[in-house]
Formats: C-alpha cells, sequence, structure tokens
C-alpha cells in the first residue's frame, strides 16, 4: 500500500489529493480503507509525505517542505538534518522551532525565494526554514526540576535544549511525595502551540538532586536507558549455553592455532576485535583480523534482535555500561577471551612489505585467543625489548599500523584527534582521579587494522552491490568552511581554500606547532558535519575514503550486526527497512554520545561543587578558545571540559574587550587575554540545574559578580550555545571517553 501510494503522488500529472480522492484514484475496496489510512499515517510519521492544506497529501519537496531531525542549541536555534542524503542542513531560528524538541523529527517549510536562500549575505549560502510540523517526538518523557509558585507546578527541564517549562498537576501515585527543588520524570502530553505552555503529568519522583544516587538516575531517565533486559530476551540467550559447541564450528576455517591476541583497555570486558601477523617468504604480511560472531547467535526477528536494534548501541557512562546484548553474550560467548574457543568472523590480509594492502578475503572462523593485552601493557612492549614470539609480533603490528598510518594520511585523511580524558571514580561514587588517555601508538596500532577492515569489508559490499549500511561522514558546507578561514586569517595564520583536502591537511599540520593551534583548531572541528549511517555509501570526510562502514564491534553496535549479515547471510532486509534502521542507529548514537557526556558532567559539577563548599578550590590550567565581550572560554584539560570566565567575576582589574583584535585586556595593569593563551582558573560557580560552570583567573580570587554586567551561562562543551548575539560565536566541544571508543564510533 505504501508503495501504491509513493507512485500515485510521485506522478508527474498528480494534483494533491484528501483521503476520499486517493482511495478512488488507488480503486480501493471498503475493506482495504483503513490499511490506507495506516498506511498515510506511517508515511507522514516516517516524512515520506505531508499533510496540506484541507487534508490533502502531497510529496514534501514539492512544496519546499524538508522533513528531518531538528537539532536545538542551548540558545534555542535549531539546525535541520534532513532525511534526504547529500542535502545540507536547514538553519531554523528560534522563533521559529515551533513546538519541535530537541531531536525530533519535524517537517521544515524552506524560508525565502529561492528554496530558503537568505539574501542578506552573498557569502551565505545556508538555507534557513520554519518547523510546521512534528512529525514524531524523539521522547516524551524529560527529567527536571520541579518548581512551585502560588499558583501552579511546573518542571524546569534538567536539558537546557529543552527550553520550555512543562506545566504538571499535582503528582498521584508515583510512589513517593514530590516536594519543591526534587528531581522528577515527566511525561510529555499536550503542546498544539509555541504560544502555549507545554502540558505534562509527573511519573516518577526521583529525590532531591543531591542524595547520593538522582544524578545518575537522571541521567538514566532523561536518555531512556534501560536498566534490564526483557525475560524472553534472557531466556533466548540461555539456549546457547556457555561453550562453543562441535555443530558450531561447522564450515569455518580453524585458526585455532594462530597466536591471536586482543588489545582493549583495562577495564574493557568485552573483547570484539583481535588480529595474529606473519611474515610471508617474499618479506610481505599476512593479517588476520577477527571480529566476533554476533550474528551467529542473535538472528534477525529474534526477540534478543529486536532489542538490540531497539538500543542501537552500547553507552558507557562514567560508572557503568548500559550493553546492546546480555553480558552472557557481550561478556562471555561473544567476548574474544584468553584461552577459550570463540567464533569470529576474519578479513585476511596480503599487505606489502611497505603496508600497502594487496588482497583481502572473508570468512567464519574459530581462533583461541593467546593473550589479553591492555593498551598500557601493549604500549610498555612497543617501546622496550620483544621478549617472546608474542611480543615481537606485536612490535612488528606496530612498525605495519604506522606504515599503513602513513599512506591513510598521504591519501587525505584527516589529524582531528584531540587528548581525552578518563573518570575514576571511588566506592561512593565520587571523582577519586581524573586520568589522560593519550591517542599513542598502541591504540595508533588497533585503529588502523580496525579502519582497514572497515574499508575492505565496505568495497566488498559495494562490488556485490548488496544493500547494507555504511558509516558516511559528509563534506563540509562550503559557507561554513569559508568563515572559519576568514577566522583564521583574521589570526594571521596562512590559509588556502579549505574546500580542498590538501589545504585542511596543511592547516592542520600548521596548528601543531602555534599556540593558537589548539583553539582553531576545535573551530574546524565545529565546521564539520557529524558522523552518521545511511545506506548510500557517501565516503568518509574525515578519514578520506570513498569506501567505509561499520564491520569491527558487533557486540556494542547493531549497524556491525547488520553488515556481518548483508555480507555473509546475504541480508534479507529491503532497502526501505534498512534506512529506517540507519536513521533509527543514528539516533541512538547521538543520544548515548549525550547521555555519556552528561553522565561525566554531572560527576565533575559535584567535584567541582565540593572544592567551593570546602573553599579549596584547585587551580588547573586552561586554554583560551573563545573571546567575546562578556567574558572568554577556556578549556580545561585536566578536567576534560570547559566553561567561561565571565569579566565581570575578574578582581584583578577592569578587563575590556577590543572587538577589533579579539582580545581582553585589563584597563591598569595591560594584561592581554586572547586566543589561544594559556592561564591558570580555578571554580568560582557550578550551576547544576543548568548544567554550566564559571571559572575565574586564580588571580582574580573568586569574587562575586559585581553589579552592571550580566553574565552568560557557560556549559561544558559541546552544549554551550553560540554565545550571545554575535553570529560568530563559537560552540566549545567537550572530550569524549577513551581514543579506542572514539575510533571505534567513526
Amino acid at each position: 500500500m505504501e508503495s501504491r501510494i509513493l507512485n500515485l503522488l510521485g506522478r508527474k500529472d498528480y494534483v494533491p489529493a484528501s483521503g476520499p480522492d486517493l482511495r478512488r484514484a488507488l480503486r480501493l475496496e471498503p475493506a482495504q480503507h483503513r490499511t490506507l489510512r495506516n498506511a498515510l499515517k506511517q508515511l507522514e510519521r516516517s516524512g515520506q509525505i505531508a499533510r496540506i492544506k484541507d487534508n490533502r497529501w502531497i510529496i514534501p519537496q514539492e512544496a519546499d517542505l524538508i522533513p528531518g531531525r531538528i537539532q536545538i542549541t542551548r540558545s534555542g536555534r535549531g539546525f535541520l538534518v534532513p532525511d534526504a542524503p547529500g542535502q545540507g542542513e536547514i538553519e531554523v531560528r528560534a522563533s521559529n522551532t515551533g513546538t519541535a524538541f530537541h531531536d525530533d523529527h519535524v517537517l521544515v517549510r524552506l524560508d525565502d525565494s529561492p528554496r530558503g536562500k537568505r539574501s542578506h549575505s552573498p557569502k551565505d549560502s545556508s538555507e534557513t526554514g520554519t518547523v510546521v510540523r512534528v512529525l514524531e517526538r524523539r521522547r516524551t518523557t524529560i527529567v527536571g526540576t520541579l518548581k512551585k509558585t502560588e499558583q501552579f507546578l511546573c518542571v524546569v527541564p534538567d536539558d537546557p535544549r529543552y527550553r520550555h517549562d512543562i506545566f504538571v498537576p499535582p503528582p498521584r501515585d508515583v510512589g513517593r511525595p514530590a516536594r519543591a527543588g526534587d528531581k522528577v520524570v515527566v511525561e510529555l502530553r499536550h503542546w498544539e502551540s509555541r504560544h502555549t505552555a507545554p502540558e505534562g503529568v509527573i511519573t516518577e519522583v526521583l529525590g532531591p538532586p543531591t542524595a547520593e544516587g538522582v544524578d545518575m538516575l537522571g541521567v538514566l531517565r532523561q536518555y531512556d536507558l534501560p536498566l534490564k533486559f526483557p525475560r524472553n530476551v534472557l531466556q533466548e540467550v540461555k539456549r546457547f549455553g556457555t561453550e562453543i559447541t562441535k555443530r558450531d564450528l561447522d564450515s569455518r576455517t580453524d585458526c585455532r592455532s594462530h597466536p591471536v591476541i586482543t588489545i582493549d583497555p583495562d577495564t574493557a570486558k568485552d573483547f570484539d576485535d583481535a588480529f595474529y601477523l606473519e611474515r610471508t617468504r617474499e618479506g610481505n604480511w599476512k593479517l588476520w583480523v577477527h571480529i566476533a560472531d554476533v550474528s551467529h547467535y542473535v538472528g534477525p526477528g529474534s526477540a534478543l534482535d529486536k532489542e538490540a536494534r531497539k538500543r542501537g548501541n552500547s553507552t558507557y557512562l562514567v560508572d557503568r555500561v548500559i550493553p546492546m546484548l546480555p553480558e552472557a553474550l557481550s561478556n562471555e560467548l561473544c567476548s574474544l577471551k584468553p584461552h577459550l574457543d570463540r567464533l569470529t568472523k576474519c578479513v585476511e590480509f596480503l599487505i606489502s612489505k611497505d603496508g600497502v594492502p594487496q588482497r583481502a578475503r572473508c570468512y567464519p572462523a574459530v581462533i583461541h585467543s593467546q593473550r589479553r593485552l591492555a593498551y598500557e601493557e601493549a604500549m610498555a612492549i612497543i617501546s622496550g625489548k620483544a621478549q617472546d614470539d608474542i611480543e615481537r609480533m606485536i612490535k612488528d603490528a606496530d612498525a605495519l599500523a604506522q606504515k599503513i598510518r602513513k599512506h591513510r594520511f598521504k591519501a587525505g585523511s584527516l589529524a582531528l584527534d584531540f587528548p581525552e580524558s578518563r573518570i575514576r571514580l571511588d566506592d561512593r561514587g565520587r571523582v577519586a582521579a581524573i586520568e589522560k588517555v593519550e591517542n599513542d601508538q598502541s591504540h595508533q596500532l588497533i585503529e588502523e587494522f580496525m579502519l582497514l577492515a572497515n574499508e575492505t569489508v565496505a568495497g566488498r559490499l559495494m562490488k556485490l552491490k548488496r544493500p547494507s549500511i555504511h558509516r558516511v561522514h559528509e563534506k563540509p558546507d562550503p559557507a561554513r568552511l569559508r568563515e572559519y578561514r576568514e577566522d583564521v586569517l583574521s589570526h594571521n595564520v596562512p590559509c588556502g581554500n579549505l574546500e580542498r583536502p590538501q589545504e585542511v591537511q596543511k592547516l592542520l599540520h600548521r596548528l601543531k606547532d602555534l599556540a593558537i593551534g589548539p583553539a582553531l583548531k576545535i573551530g574546524f572541528l565545529k565546521s564539520l558535519m557529524r558522523a552518521r549511517y545511511a545506506i548510500e555509501p557517501l565516503g568518509h570526510y574525515g578519514l578520506a575514503k570513498a569506501k567505509y562502514t561499520h564491520f569491527t564491534s558487533p557486540i556494542r553496535r547493531y549497524a556491525d550486526l547488520v553488515v556481518h549479515r548483508t555480507l555473509f547471510d546475504e541480508g534479507k532486509e529491503s532497502k526501505a527497512e534498512l534506512k529506517e534502521t540507519a536513521d533509527h542507529i543514528s539516533s541512538t548514537e547521538r543520544n548515548s554520545a549525550d547521555a555519556e557526556r552528561d553522565s561525566k558532567s554531572v560527576k565533575l559539577y559535584a567535584f567541582l561543587q565540593a572544592q567551593l563548599d570546602g573553599r579549596k578550590p584547585q587551580p588547573y590550567s586552561a586554554l583560551v578558545t573563545d573571546v567575546r565581550n562578556f567574558g572568554f572560554f577556556v578549556d580545561v584539560s585536566d578536567l576534560g571540559m570547559s566553561g567561561l570566565v565571565p569579566l565581570s567575576i575578574l578582581t584583578d582589574d577592569f578587563y575590556e574587550f577590543d572587538s577589533t583584535r579579539l582580545l581582553v585586556q585589563g584597563r591598569r595593569n595591560r594584561r592581554v587575554i586572547k586566543l589561544g593563551d594559556l592561564v591558570e582558573v580555578q571554580i568560582a560557580k557550578v550551576d547544576h540545574g543548568q548544567k554550566r560552570v564559571d571559572f575565574t583567573l586564580v588571580s582574580s580570587g573568586s569574587a562575586k559578580p559585581r553589579g552592571g554586567r550580566r553574565t552568560p551561562r557557560s556549559t561544558p562543551r559541546k552544549q554551550s550555545p553560540k554565545a550571545g548575539k554575535n553570529p560568530k560565536a563559537r560552540k566549545v566541544t567537550p572530550k569524549r571517553k577513551s581514543a579506542r571508543k572514539r575510533s571505534r564510533r567513526r
């Protein structure tokens, strides 16, 4: 029915028709009327058709209507990521977001003419639009703080991207009384007009925000992360047993004689990749990349498969993992643990002595891993002297990986990595240590082998012409690149045409040796599109790969599981089903990334608040990443976060903003603070409700703000708005998890 509707609406002679008109045009029997209504509703929800005046139906693009996901910033501005591949982002002004919340699936009408092009600047080629309909809510439950006035109750959402208070009646039957200031979960009910407040119902009271465990419970509820698996899923897993059987080995290549190893973070339990390397008689290399064979256990359409698809991926919070698969699979039967037989999908490479792949083949296999290494252990072997055959293999693998890496960057791959941090908690869930995680050679070894496998599998799928899911990273919007280039040139840094990847490489290489380099590199990252999943092989801009997919982490990513099925089992899903899956797992990935960031933030806020409460704020070295007329943003690498230093709380001098030179300068001491400077800061304010922190210069103490200057809120990176009214204001982006997870997420 859906295909018939789309074919009819796509005809050149089609005139927008109502439901009854469609019934007649399709010559439907009365028994099919309900099927038509359901199909129209599903097609509208997916954005493939749109309802216009007088309940007539049309293909959205015919009326300049664009379906997509809207991303809303803390300042209220929105950016639509269209469903159609290859189409750039569409800006939605704060006043034009309608009743959309962050990450909703919406329908946007392009503004102005032609097709939404803004005419006030000839350099600006971006499009703008207005939300005309919410097709589907990303989430219907929101976590926030209960506020009470004399007349009504409302919930202020914790996520600043949800900018509207939600009015609620007094809660009933929610397990415990709700008091003003409590964290609560509210279910969104009605919001039909932007001119009225959204309404909802409190479904759960989490408790006071300072109570132990409430912070993380709020994150779990906010991002709808499940703590348990359904009973039928667990029962399905039990039937697999705990060991590999002889029947499991049918039609598999036996690689158990190979001294296969794994290299992972020291805290990892789900080992989904392993490798073995040996030299050929001709001096070339044979490399076996083994990936956990999850598809052997998780069949299409099973209860286990449906739950894995629903979750989309594992989520790595600061204090726990929300796995995509039950632990009996993710940490046991599928995990490539040492000294146990395990089933894999293998990509076997022949690689020249210069690091150039010659050929590859893929097949099911069985392995018996010989050793499990943490990154630190592998790095010690790489840096030292080999003591046995496995250690010699690791040193050879490092040398080969560096050659492969050199070829990758020569082909145009961009060096976009940043130092990262990892939080370790004590038994009470408080920050015990903040550790830096470097992308050293042990990480690069695994990264290069996994990237090679992903690229090879993508090429094989394209050669076989099998519909599948690809990992895509589209080229950045030329207008954004031009704006960024002007910013770079304003700091007297040479910069060519950034629409040419070679010029981007030159710039990134140049920035490595400049004090201002890290700050400008952050600016470049903000001009890039976000990587996502799609059924079209659009390539990966950051990696400079025309063919790329995700194949190497099926324990933690549903996309990889789909690719395994497509490659080895000739997957049975249609293109429409694959597209729906790709869109869904792109959304769950964004949801997990936000949850991971927030779980880290709430622990850091508590850590910094304890410093304020104890009146012992610690000094931190910070990089100035943006300078505005109200203060300057700083990146505090030792904390893995950023914040604002408001000018209004600096007491050692009166600082003035120089808009020409983009710096602030003390009126008395003439101290200059500009982009790229290193300063020493300490915490000045933590706003848990608004998820923001302010720092002050160590020499200025932590004085209260003086009157007369309003201090905008600062935020952990990645959620900062484009501050103030200046269109060149920058967001400041937070660090992610470990380098390994970052590379796997590519």
